[in-house]
């Protein structure tokens, strides 16, 4: 079965999803945004969401997880939970 292990950022609006983003693609840490901005309490910890199979995240998450470009920021993803980054660390199948 296809595992990964990922980090998110969640914020409420595409356009600071889309601020967040561009300030990672030009230098600032993914960790560190996600300490300061995200939603969900795995921000605590840099939004690391740890290892996870397919299916036990929504679909629109599993989708680009599991299709992703490794190490890479991607979104924003928007689910019913608001808009996320993703960075995919790492993935097997």
């Amino acid at each position: 079965m296809a595992r990964a292990s990922a980090r998110h950022i969640l914020v409420d609006s595409e356009e600071l999803c889309n601020d967040l983003k561009q300030q990672i693609e030009n230098g600032a840490d993914f960790a560190e945004i996600a300490k300061q901005h995200s939603n969900c309490p795995s921000g605590r910890q840099g939004g690391d969401l740890g290892e996870f199979g397919r299916g036990q995240m929504v679909p629109e998450f599993d989708e680009v997880v599991f299709t992703g470009e490794l190490n890479k920021c991607l979104g924003p993803v928007k689910t019913q939970f608001g808009y996320h980054l993703l960075e995919i660390t790492d993935r097997s199948e």
